[in-house]
């Protein structure tokens, strides 16, 4: 008799237990994916695993998390910036944060800042007020927002005291440089998609 997989996954599960294996859940780019089973085949073997040191960023905070002032300076160092596909800057306040302008993507402003165990990146979108049936369009993109990897929606204040539709992402304060620049990337891509895929949308329920 045909067993359904859920029976299989459940055994070979157990039998993971009983060697002692312990399941974690991380979150990787995907062309990482191959890398990382690699990695898991690795550690089953009991062989370590070398981070190579270009990898590791050394003007991280001691406890291993990025501040504010250590992203900066780091990315005011990238390629990026150096090439001037990106321009960051602090931002004085009571929290400071990084504007981040994206030359190549029309100068978009991105607001980048470092709260503990997280960094956050986001960009605002539109006032809320241009949209007449609020209800509506929140469903569509509720139903659609899965499309734009890495980045989700929500409405917070703008500079101008109108609450704005924004775009963000986040990340663990202790991610690689890497990992960090690819989330600005994508934040800032999915939002000239957002801005191409949702204005027919929002003009007709404007």
């Amino acid at each position: 008799m045909s067993m359904k997989s859920s029976y299989y996954q459940s055994r070979y599960r157990a039998r993971l237990r009983e060697k002692g294996y312990v399941k974690r859940e991380i979150w990787i780019p995907p062309e990482y994916t191959a890398i990382l089973k690699d990695c898991e085949t690795a550690l089953r073997a009991g062989l370590s695993i070398v981070i190579p040191k270009s990898v590791m960023e050394s003007e991280m905070s001691e406890d291993g998390n990025w501040t504010t002032e250590t992203l900066l300076q780091a990315l005011a160092k990238t390629e990026s910036a150096e090439t001037g596909a990106i321009n960051v800057e602090l931002v004085a306040g009571i929290d400071p944060a990084i504007l981040i302008t994206m030359s190549e993507f029309g100068d978009l402003p991105l607001l980048l800042s470092v709260s503990g165990s997280q960094i956050l990146v986001e960009t605002l979108l539109w006032p809320v007020e241009e949209v007449k049936d609020t209800a509506v369009f929140n469903e569509l993109i509720l139903k659609t927002h899965k499309l734009l990897p890495l980045s989700t929606f929500g409405i917070r204040q703008g500079p101008d005291g109108r609450d704005y539709y924004e775009l963000f992402g986040s990340l663990s304060a202790s991610s690689i440089l890497e990992s960090v620049l690819f989330e600005i990337e994508t934040l800032a891509d999915n939002a000239m998609q957002t801005a191409e895929a949702y204005h027919t949308d929002l003009k007709e329920v404007a």
